[in-house]
């Protein structure tokens, strides 16, 4: 199948700096794919394929705004697509959902194994989780739904159906497929040049087997392993990385030493964009800008890595003297002597000592959830990916600290100039945009018409944007989950029945489920997703998402994309008509 001439059938806005591009087959959503990779365009950060679509992200608005007509008028049918390479796949066949698909389909179990081992799969696209292909190009008589209700947890090399489309789960994760079988194939490992066992391209053939056999993984394989959801070899990851934590320290062995992470304490810089087409998300810290705040004060650049603390609890005791910065949630915190027997309030937004034996505490927030702890010199950790971040969806990076983690400090040379502070993630009550200081007070964040707003009509606009949300207890760094206020709200309707085909989504990006109750993508999101994005929120407002804590008011404002200045009612249900195409 080659690509077609001008089959670009439309341009849609992903949030404001991002275009989620829709073709008219697979075999041109590949060559436009291999376009972009071999010849970016003008402020291109990523580029991601899926089964109907390409999604380009880019650093900033003019760059998006001038890519849309350099897109439509590009001619991507000679684009490089990478050699393809014959993956096969021992499998045995004996899924809990084999007898319904067996039932779905009108087979029998075995016609089943054979309609699945007897043709070649192709890779069509990544997502979902790291090492996760979607498989195109099987018999279409295996074509199946998902589950009525998906799994909690579906295991590590579990071989399924759904839809058009089969793959192996890399990992142990929840999941709404048809279990038909299960491989021992690591489908992800960081040890490989290509940690990701089948690529967009790729040959696949499964090969019965009647069971598998176990093969042992050196240290380099487990690293890869801790990624597929393997318990065992995520110890070995983070002996590992105590290893190289010892390794990398400075010279005088400067070093911060956790005696307690609170409720969570993640190590996080700036992410690792580039790999999505690998189901890696950026990743990175929740709230950028008081990462990028505590930095400034100590004087490191940007991109170091710092602690992110969630609800507070976090002790640590420096070893050497040390330099630090606290930003984001605003909460007690106290440096402690090496006795106990004295302490003084630590600074929030302003550098402060922390000589060797000291302690730092932090307490419970009272305003915002997140805390951001830099050190001169920043967080030495081992990179992944380049990235020292810890990706909490796919596993990659740095395990989350715990009580005796020692995390060492990189070195710092000659003199370090220290900015000033900026203002907050938090807002201030004058802020047309703020985190407010009290509960009761809804927080405004802006947003603009998502790529699939046509899967909604002005009475979801309305709902969207004139009713107050609630932040649940279910929301971490994947996801900010809302629910509707009993009293004033409705869920989300659609006007279009079906289901979307997966499709790349941004930070910021507002889903909407079948409950109609949306989900705010944050940092660790999933790369690809299922459902319509009826929104997305500004880039600037994510740092005040990332704040906001359970059961918290919120209110959505539909923006102008280049200006930011709110739109009136007219202009919002203008942009959702009922039954547009």
């Amino acid at each position: 199948m080659s690509p077609s001439v001008n089959a670009v059938e439309s341009i849609r806005p992903a949030g404001t700096r991002s275009l989620l591009v829709e073709l008219g087959s697979l075999a041109d959503v590949v060559a436009l794919h291999a376009e972009l990779r071999a010849r970016p365009l003008p402020g291109q950060l990523d580029v991601l394929a899926a089964a109907a679509t390409v999604l380009v992200r880019f650093s900033g608005r003019r760059e998006t705004v001038a890519a849309a007509g350099l897109l439509e008028a590009l001619d991507y049918r000679h684009g490089e697509v990478p050699q393809a390479r014959t993956v096969t796949i021992e499998t045995v066949y004996d899924g809990a959902d084999l007898a319904d698909v067996a039932r779905l389909t009108g087979l029998s179990e075995d016609a089943v194994i054979a309609a699945h081992s007897g043709t070649s799969w192709t890779g069509g696209f990544g997502g979902f989780a790291p090492g996760f292909t979607y498989l195109v190009g099987g018999d279409p008589v295996l074509k199946v739904p998902r589950r009525d209700t998906p799994r909690t947890a579906v295991p590590a090399g579990s071989v399924a159906l759904a839809g058009d489309y089969s793959a192996v789960y890399p990992r142990e994760s929840p999941g709404g497929w048809q279990l038909i079988g299960r491989t021992g194939a690591v489908m992800w490992d960081l040890a490989r040049e290509s940690p990701a066992l089948v690529r967009p391209g790729d040959a696949v053939w499964f090969k019965p087997v009647r069971e598998l056999v176990e093969v042992p993984v050196g240290r380099g394989a487990a690293a890869g392993n801790a990624v597929a959801g393997n318990p065992a070899a995520d110890v070995a990851v983070r002996d590992a990385a105590r290893d190289a934590d010892a390794a990398g320290s400075t010279a005088d062995g400067a070093a911060l030493e956790i005696r307690s992470p609170g409720l969570q304490s993640l190590i996080e810089d700036l992410g690792r964009p580039g790999f999505a087409d690998l189901g890696v998300s950026i990743s990175g810290a929740a709230d950028l800008r008081s990462a990028r705040q505590a930095n400034r004060l100590v004087g490191n650049p940007a991109e170091a890595a710092v602690i992110e603390n969630l609800f507070g609890g976090l002790e640590l005791a420096a070893r050497g003297d040390a330099v630090l910065a606290l930003a984001g949630a605003e909460l007690p915190a106290a440096v402690v002597s090496p006795d106990g027997a004295r302490d003084r309030p630590a600074p929030l937004n302003a550098p402060f000592a922390l000589l060797d034996g000291e302690i730092l505490t932090l307490g419970f927030p009272f305003r915002g959830v997140r805390s951001y702890v830099a050190v001169r010199g920043g967080i030495a950790v081992e990179p992944v990916l380049g990235s020292r971040s810890t990706d909490t969806m796919s596993g990659i990076g740095p395990p989350a600290l715990d009580a005796g983690a020692r995390v060492p400090v990189g070195p710092v040379s000659g003199a370090v100039p220290v900015g000033d502070a900026e203002p907050s993630s938090l807002g201030a009550l004058e802020d047309d945009v703020a985190h407010p200081r009290d509960d009761a007070t809804p927080t405004l964040l802006r947003i603009t018409a998502g790529p699939r707003q046509d899967w909604f009509g002005p009475s979801a606009a309305d709902a969207l944007a004139n009713r107050t949300w609630s932040t649940t207890n279910e929301s971490n760094r994947i996801g900010v989950r809302f629910a509707a206020d009993p009293e004033d709200a409705q869920p989300l309707q659609r006007i279009r029945d079906g289901e979307l085909a997966s499709e790349g989504v941004v930070t910021g990006s507002l889903q909407v489920p079948p409950s109609g109750l949306p989900v705010l993508f944050l940092a660790d999101h999933p790369v690809t997703g299922g459902y319509p994005v009826i929104a997305v929120v500004v880039p600037q407002d994510l740092p005040v998402a990332a704040q906001l804590p359970p059961s918290h008011p919120v209110r959505f404002v539909f923006v102008d994309p280049d200006s930011l200045a709110p739109l009136s009612a007219a202009e919002t249900a203008a942009m959702f008509p009922e039954g547009t195409p």
